[in-house]
């Protein structure tokens, strides 16, 4: 896509939002969620991308669950997949209902089978669910033996329940898009709660760790496409994505595509958005929690 093309889908993305919301964005900067994982430092699947490294700045959850931190309003409990790319979170149940006692609970819970969606009922205030619409990249990435089938019939059965915030990872592929527009044409029909963003990065020690992230055009043309497919639904920008000179400009692009939240935004975002008279609005707790 041409800078004319790209920079005039923006405009109507902006515009989409200035037609659908007020004139205010929420900034989150969650200390006030502490990710606590069921399974440690443990995975089973060492995703391409991953390789458990996310999992290691996360606490135990019999840890978390001893003291109770008066600066922590809610948490979100996490943990690695086993082979059948769930995180086995039902079983330590009973520990995570007095974990969020008074406190909110936003789940990473991996596929589910109905039966595991629905005792979600009582327990959860959110679901964050990676939804993947690519079979290579399930297959290459997660190295699973599953299919865009079976994340949508863990997506619909989790809505039946709880509500759920799909998140769609921009160049989960090594960098490289693919499925992102059939994500997007899939939940139009799904529906959803909310939409969360989050971008490729290279992780060192994965077996990714040479890959680049996706390019800044296509990740833009994505957030806008998205803001202009659903122009009345809150999209956030996530919190994993690339730092540094990509950071910076990322954010400033993803305020003038019209993204409703973003997680610990680069300072050039804060100053667009202001230039834009825009109100700033402050979360400390997970963004599908706001």
């Amino acid at each position: 896509m041409n800078t004319f093309r790209l920079r005039s889908l923006v405009r109507k993305a902006w515009q989409t939002r200035v037609d659908n919301f007020p004139p205010s964005i929420v900034i989150t900067r969650p200390t006030a969620t502490e990710a606590v994982s069921v399974t440690g430092d443990k995975c089973a699947l060492s995703c391409a991308h991953c390789g458990g490294h996310f999992l290691k700045r996360m606490v135990p959850l019999e840890v978390s669950g001893i003291p109770n931190n008066p600066n922590v309003s809610s948490y979100l409990v996490s943990g690695g997949c086993n082979r059948e790319g769930k995180v086995p979170f039902v079983k330590h149940l009973d520990l995570i209902k007095k974990l969020g006692r008074h406190k909110r609970l936003n789940f990473h819970t991996g596929l589910v089978t109905e039966k595991e969606a629905a005792r979600l009922k009582d327990v959860a205030d959110a679901v964050s669910f990676d939804f993947i619409a690519d079979n290579e990249t399930i297959r290459e990435v997660l190295g699973l033996a599953k299919t865009v089938d079976d994340f949508i019939a863990s997506y619909q059965a989790l809505r039946k329940y709880v509500k759920v915030f799909p998140h769609i990872c921009i160049g989960l592929k090594g960098g490289v898009t693919a499925g992102e527009y059939r994500a997007l044409e899939l939940l139009s029909e799904l529906g959803a709660d909310g939409l969360v963003f989050i971008v490729f990065m290279p992780v060192k020690g994965t077996r990714f760790a040479a890959c680049r992230p996706p390019s800044l055009v296509d990740v833009v043309n994505i957030l806008a496409a998205a803001r202009i497919k659903f122009p009345d639904l809150p999209i956030n920008l996530g919190c994993m994505r690339p730092g540094g000179r990509y950071r910076r400009k990322l954010d400033t692009w993803a305020v003038r595509c019209g993204i409703n939240n973003i997680v610990m935004p680069a300072p050039q975002a804060v100053s667009e958005a202001k230039h834009r008279e825009m109100d700033l609005v402050f979360n400390t707790e997970c963004c599908v929690l706001w």
